[in-house]
């Protein structure tokens, strides 16, 4: 291939100067607001939001564009103490997304502090070699002067290249996170062409997409272990996209909570998640869902592989 004909992907540069890439990684307790800030960055949704703990399982890559660099988020699981299979899966993951990356990203949620999970990560931190920026998220309902008292707090324990304040949701202080990774990453040709958002197979960010709208839907009601396939996708003559997925709990009393009263809990379901897929693929889709028990489907190796988690074997 000779160098006119090569992409900036290959090359190494835009045309405006010499291109910089790396992968970023989101740390942070459960509920800290890693997949809004992930969203917010790429400026599309590719990773799942739920009020649900634990909702990220798998390592979500989010691609964005800023200046000339690439920057690659990885939506990592929240870190908690585990307590099940999976629950050691995810955290394994989120540790292993943090040493594979250029760059640490410690969120943390400031009206929560230093309290818990966040402690535990801050610990963790110390083995982490890689450079890394602190980011306090919803510091909209903090006072300042304890916004202060905790970056302190932080940076006593684990010295931090930057602080950032920021609110994922309102997007306040994103620009300058962006600002300061996209002139910080190493220079490097891309890793994705221009117009990838994520490096999740159509199929798996369908099925993510249902399973956040089984969580808002049933989030009381439903336990955390239950899990989304997408088992079957058609592109139809039409236009269209016909797709069935498979949603799989542990018990049938969860496949009853499911269903709702006269399927109406699973109606809803599909039609909010089919309303979000046909907004993401620009076609329309014929949505299909189905509710089967597995037992012990958290005991499962394929359904880790399914989720892109490796399977725990103690």
């Amino acid at each position: 291939m000779t160098e006119e004909n090569q992409t900036p992907a290959e090359t190494g540069t835009t045309g405006e100067g010499a291109t910089r890439s790396g992968f970023v990684a989101l740390i942070g307790a459960t509920n800290a607001g890693k997949s809004t800030l992930v969203n917010r960055f790429v400026g599309a949704k590719v990773s799942i939001v739920s009020h649900k703990v634990q909702t990220t399982r798998a390592i979500v890559r989010g691609i964005a564009i800023h200046d000339n660099a690439q920057i690659v988020f990885m939506d990592t699981p929240g870190i908690f103490k585990p307590r099940r299979r999976l629950d050691r899966a995810m955290v394994t993951t989120a540790w292993g997304g943090a040493k594979d990356a250029d760059f640490i990203m410690f969120l943390i949620d400031s009206e929560r502090g230093l309290k818990g999970d966040a402690e535990t990560i801050l610990e963790g931190l110390k083995e982490v070699h890689q450079p890394k920026i602190l980011v306090l998220n919803k510091v909209d309902r903090v006072k300042p002067e304890d916004l202060l008292k905790l970056t302190a707090a932080v940076n006593e324990v684990v010295k931090f290249e930057r602080t950032f304040m920021i609110s994922a949701l309102n997007g306040s202080g994103c620009e300058d996170v962006m600002n300061y990774l996209a002139a910080a990453l190493p220079e490097g040709p891309w890793y994705y062409p221009e117009d990838q958002i994520s490096d999740l197979p159509m199929r798996q960010l369908a099925a993510e997409i249902t399973r956040e709208k089984l969580f808002l839907r049933l989030h009381q009601e439903l336990p955390y272990s239950s899990h989304v396939e997408t088992e079957k996708w058609e592109e139809r003559k039409d236009g269209s996209v016909r797709i069935e997925q498979v949603i799989y709990v542990e018990r049938d009393s969860q496949k009853k909570i499911a269903l709702g009263k006269n399927g109406e809990a699973i109606k809803a379901i599909s039609m909010a998640s089919r309303k979000e897929l046909s907004d993401i693929l620009e076609q329309p889709v014929h949505l299909f869902l189905f509710v089967k028990v597995r037992e012990n489907w958290g005991d499962d190796p394929a359904r880790f592989r399914e989720m892109g988690l490796d399977f725990p074997t103690s």
